[in-house]
């Protein structure tokens, strides 16, 4: 009967080889055991590098009010039944954000959680639904900081990985050499031939029909009821991140501040705000900002960003009054999201996310 189709649960045929390359068949297991196996030493490094550094090991809990306040990002929402009988919805984190600021406005300084963080709509070689996030907090610290800290765990990470260097999908980059360090203005002036910084205002007003029409002039589509950040989602995708230099380590930084929904505006030019991504071989590994914490702005952010979503998608996700709340009483700060899973399959060479997760939902 080996070479018989069978139905799983949901009445689809599989065949008996199909069935034989789920992750936990011995064979299949046997041929993911060494990316597992480096994962356990880059996790013992990052343990290593923040105890060196003085940082607290948190464990954010996984039920909240609400998820991030981003447009494109997706929660997961489960149902609480309350002692006395009354229903009440929570989500799963998208990141650990929201809860790891209460613990900064709690009095924390040095804070790092190796995270599980769940997102919907999300499904590729690159993306689960379920996944880990490092991510960590500096009070009191520069945005500058954050981006060292970066760079020294991915290059650490190669070494605790023994990885000479990363690779994704015939895409290799030296971690070890000197990196790139782009302003988002840069980057579209040089990829795209866009004046990126003219099309939005030091009160964050943004020009989308400017935008539009410079980047159908470059040859990205738009269509007509795309929004700015759409627009600027296209010329990322289509035109900034193919032309990184895939061999080494790119910072890109100063990102227009509507495209920063919890960074705080640059000193310099109130039209950018303190936020970076990290990529490598073509992948980003990472999200850091200089932290927004006055709570009138996250507030109106938030709203903004709900409304965008609410157009895009047909659902918004309720305000966290408990966020805001401490958000009064944060501290300065500096933080970085890091796809602990994508950085794993850098240091391995593995082509997909499930094969770095121990448990992947297939």
């Amino acid at each position: 009967m080996s070479g018989c189709p069978v139905k799983n649960s949901a009445g689809d045929t599989q065949s008996a080889a199909q069935r034989q390359a789920r992750w936990w068949t011995p064979g299949t297991h046997a041929d993911r055991r060494p990316f597992l196996a480096a994962r356990g030493k880059i996790r013992g490094f990052v343990r290593e590098f923040f105890a060196g550094e003085g940082f607290t090991e948190v464990e954010c809990g996984l039920l909240q009010a609400a998820p991030c306040a981003e447009t494109h990002l997706h929660g997961f929402s489960t149902e609480r039944v309350r002692a006395d009988g009354r229903p009440e919805i929570l989500w799963l984190p998208t990141s650990p954000e929201l809860m790891a600021k209460r613990l900064l406005a709690a009095g924390e300084t040095k804070i790092y959680d190796l995270a599980r963080a769940f997102r919907n709509r999300e499904e590729s070689a690159i993306h689960a639904s379920e996944f880990t996030m490092l991510e960590w907090y500096r009070a009191y610290a520069p945005y500058d900081a954050v981006i060292a800290d970066t760079l020294k765990i991915v290059r650490g990470a190669a070494e605790a990985a023994g990885a000479a260097r990363l690779s994704h999908r015939g895409r290799e980059a030296d971690p070890a050499a000197q990196e790139e360090r782009l302003t988002l203005a840069e980057a579209f002036d040089r990829f795209a031939g866009i004046d990126l910084l003219a099309l939005v205002d030091a009160s964050g007003a943004t020009d989308r029909d400017g935008f539009a029409a410079a980047a159908q002039a470059v040859g990205v589509r738009v269509a007509a009821d795309d929004g700015w950040s759409d627009v600027f989602t296209r010329v990322m995708a289509e035109k900034v991140e193919p032309g990184l230099d895939p061999s080494r380590l790119t910072v890109l930084c100063e990102y227009p501040a509507p495209e920063a929904a919890l960074a705080r505006r640059a000193p310099h030019d109130a039209r950018v705000a303190e936020r970076f991504e990290l990529y490598a071989c073509g992948v980003e590994l990472a999200n850091g900002f200089g932290e927004l914490t006055d709570a009138a702005e996250q507030r109106a952010r938030w709203i903004a960003a709900m409304a965008e979503k609410k157009r895009l998608y047909g659902e918004d996700y309720p305000v966290d009054e408990d966020f805001l709340e401490a958000l009064a009483l944060m501290p300065p700060a500096s933080g970085v999201a890091l796809g602990f899973d994508r950085l794993v399959m850098l240091c391995t060479g593995a082509s997909r996310i499930g094969q770095v997760i121990w448990t992947p939902l297939e």
